[in-house]
């Protein structure tokens, strides 16, 4: 099932990290109370509540959080040379802190020297869902100079992979999950659609109920203070891409006293409500399919034509209305649908290095055969070879259910926005106006809106904009700069998700000198 959900593409496959935002967008409310959704439009979307504000938290550690602020962790070697693990008590309901715990995962790689340690830097890929420990101890080695003075950090966030993970359905029951149709022609289809999200949401709450009503954004940046304190540091130094600018901003938010320096790479804004979101990235991959198609099309083989990019973007429809009749063999039990082939051109567009495989994947799919889309679409939904799935897909839309009123709550409002969607992208506006759909259906009502994130008082921030970026789009990233008070905008001007550590040393060598020196970029910098 492709559907706009943030998630990471195989390291393996792509050598980045990718992520892409759930139907259910992420966002927060106030830290300790429940709040309504906002005001709607007349297709019953959300609407942007970008007057709300949030508000710090006070000072003071309140007594009932004073055990988990000072805890001692005992640690023990993980995961590689030099790798540490431990594992973390957070209360379970920040609201109430004797409801009991909850545990975490957490991972460092001391500093190396030369040079005084500056402190710990806390690294997010992103997600929601991905794991952080994961991607510490793959990318924890490089760059050498800043791993030299940091102790490298990473706490897997609650819900996520060693943290108390969400858990819904068996391997064999995302297998067919993923195969739904998500561009439904006839109401049986749209029945289907909605059964599908019905029924991941029932087992989500079966097998995890006592965590689907704590994983929010809100509660993650909290325990990311107390991690702070347990490690026994004054400031929180941190990297985050994609959801992880959200996750860092919001501890910001929270805590502005608190902030050391902190970089917001590919980054969200919390001021726009599901809807909106949704309607953003679809036209962000839209921009990115443009991208590859304008690039495709040089080649006299490019498998979607040499005519123009719109003739391309004809072509890869036409593909998927075909697979969509009739899938597409893949050489073991799974067919292509089109809901797979979706998915693999979608992961293929976090990372310009993927379109040469993704024009041969194309071709082949042309010809009948389906297996290099699918393992396109695998890597997207963090499929092993095996059969089994990482749990990132069902901590997903947990967050995100959670952080944000969903953007549809009908079939009905879908279709009257099916129009927009498809005016932000002839081809994968409509199956991302049914992902959107996807948190209609869940168990637990939302605690968060829509709101800017100034952090006053907070010291200088950088954030980090990709200008084709397809998951997270150059707006947000600028509108993310222009709330926190502190903020400096860095700007990559290429393709794909994020900028840190894909190969642009104006990009690396501007973020390493924030890091080392604290010393922000110039305003208005640009990065080719």
């Amino acid at each position: 099932m492709a559907t706009s959900r943030l998630l990471r593409t195989s390291a393996a496959l792509l050598a980045a990290t990718a992520l892409l935002i759930s139907g259910c967008s992420s966002g927060s409310s106030s830290p300790d109370a429940e709040a309504s959704p906002g005001p709607t439009t007349e297709a019953g979307a959300q609407r942007p509540a970008a007057d709300a504000t949030l508000a710090p938290l006070p000072s003071a550690t309140p007594a009932g959080l004073r055990p988990y602020y000072d805890q001692k962790l005992s640690w023990h070697p993980c995961g590689g040379s030099g790798f540490e693990c431990t594992t973390m008590k957070a209360p379970l309901d920040y609201a109430d802190p004797g409801a009991g715990d909850i545990k975490l995962a957490v991972a460092r790689k001391k500093a190396t020297g030369p040079g005084s340690r500056i402190g710990s830097l806390l690294v997010n890929p992103g997600g929601p869902g991905a794991s952080a420990i994961d991607y510490l101890q793959q990318y924890a080695p490089q760059p050498a100079a800043v791993r030299a003075r940091y102790d490298m950090a990473a706490v897997d966030p609650r819900g996520v992979a060693r943290s108390e993970p969400v858990k819904c359905l068996s391997n064999k029951q995302m297998d067919r999950y993923t195969q739904t149709d998500q561009t439904p022609d006839t109401p049986a289809e749209v029945n289907k659609l909605i059964s599908a999200y019905r029924t991941f949401a029932k087992d989500c709450q079966t097998r995890s109920g006592k965590v689907l009503s704590h994983v929010s954004t809100i509660e993650a940046a909290r325990d990311m203070d107390v991690l702070r304190a347990a490690l026994g540091d004054k400031k929180l130094y941190y990297v985050g891409a994609s959801y992880g600018t959200l996750l860092g901003a919001t501890y910001a938010g929270l805590y502005p006293s608190r902030v050391g320096r902190m970089v917001l790479d590919g980054a969200m804004n919390p001021a726009i409500d599901s809807r909106t979101t949704n309607i953003d990235q679809t036209a962000g991959f839209n921009t990115a399919f443009t991208a590859f198609a304008a690039d495709c099309i040089k080649h006299k083989n490019c498998p979607l034509g040499t005519k123009s990019t719109e003739d391309a973007g004809n072509q890869l429809s036409a593909l998927f209305k075909k697979l969509d009749a009739h899938p597409a063999a893949t050489g073991e039990d799974r067919q292509l649908t089109e809901s797979l082939a979706t998915t693999g051109v979608i992961a293929a567009m976090y990372d310009e290095r993927a379109w040469p495989l993704l024009r041969d994947y194309l071709a082949q799919a042309k010809a009948g055969n389906g297996r290099g889309l699918l393992t396109l679409s695998d890597s997207y939904y963090e499929r092993d070879p095996n059969g089994s799935y990482a749990n990132q897909m069902y901590a997903n839309p947990a967050v995100n259910c959670l952080d944000l009123a969903s953007a549809f709550t009908t079939p009905d409002q879908v279709r009257a926005a099916l129009p927009s969607f498809r005016k932000a992208s002839p081809v994968f506006g409509t199956s991302f106006a049914w992902a959107a759909l996807n948190c209609a259906y869940w168990p637990v009502k939302p605690t968060g809106t829509a709101h800017r994130i100034e952090a006053k008082g907070a010291a200088p921030i950088l954030v980090v904009g990709t200008t084709r970026d397809p998951a997270t789009p150059y707006d947000w990233a600028k509108a993310l700069a222009s709330q926190l008070s502190s903020a400096t905008l860095l700007t990559y001007e290429g393709d794909g998700h994020t900028a840190y550590g894909r190969g642009s040393d104006c990009i690396d060598t501007a973020i390493n000198n924030y890091l080392l020196n604290g010393t922000v970029p110039p305003k208005n910098k640009h990065c080719k």
